[in-house]
């Protein structure tokens, strides 16, 4: 039990990293969070999302979920251990992604005011360390929970993860142009 209450407080310092950097830009004036306003399908992420919180919630919380749903593949606790260290990780990850990125965070394609192309700290190993930092997360969250629920919702965040990746690059191609053509060839995706 101690590992579910251990994957919510994860949870909520991972969410707290991004919230609390969209914040801080707007503070500044630079509005970070643009999810759905170039495509109304980004909200497609939303119910996988939401999927992954209850279920994790209800894991630590004991609340009301359908048993089938949320019981254990396996009773071994031990890749639990293995699910804090890569949640902890991707924590540790989204943080340096965000100082990475500066002021050029952006929740969504921002076509109006985009910033800066990033290629350092972070970006400099992985074109989408954010989103790597998500898979990640969820990833660990299942070795936690171990059930058919977050199976599924950490599938299917991935693939709907993977499709954003291509929207974003296609935008960054044309927005960008040859500096992100370079950028593509040295870096990886993933």
């Amino acid at each position: 039990m101690t590992q579910y209450y251990m994957s919510v407080i994860l949870f909520v310092l991972f969410v707290a990293l991004v919230v609390g950097r969209a914040m801080m830009l707007r503070r500044k004036g630079i509005k970070a969070i643009v999810f759905g306003a170039t495509d109304k399908s980004d909200f497609l992420l939303v119910p996988f999302v939401l999927a992954i919180v209850y279920a994790v919630c209800s894991g630590a919380f004991g609340l009301p979920m359908w048993k089938p749903l949320i019981a254990p593949f396996w009773e071994t606790h031990i890749p639990g251990i293995a699910g804090i260290i890569l949640c902890g990780a991707a924590v540790i990850g989204m943080a340096a992604s965000l100082i990475s990125f500066g002021n050029s965070f952006r929740v969504g394609i921002d076509e109006q005011k985009p910033d800066k192309l990033v290629t350092k700290g972070v970006f400099a190993l992985s074109r989408n360390p954010i989103y790597l930092c998500f898979d990640t997360f969820f990833i660990g969250q299942f070795l936690i929970h171990r059930n058919i629920m977050i199976a599924v919702a950490v599938v299917s965040f991935a693939l709907a993860i993977h499709r954003q990746i291509l929207r974003e690059e296609k935008f960054l191609s044309s927005h960008y142009g040859g500096e992100y053509e370079a950028y593509r060839k040295k870096v990886r995706r993933y």
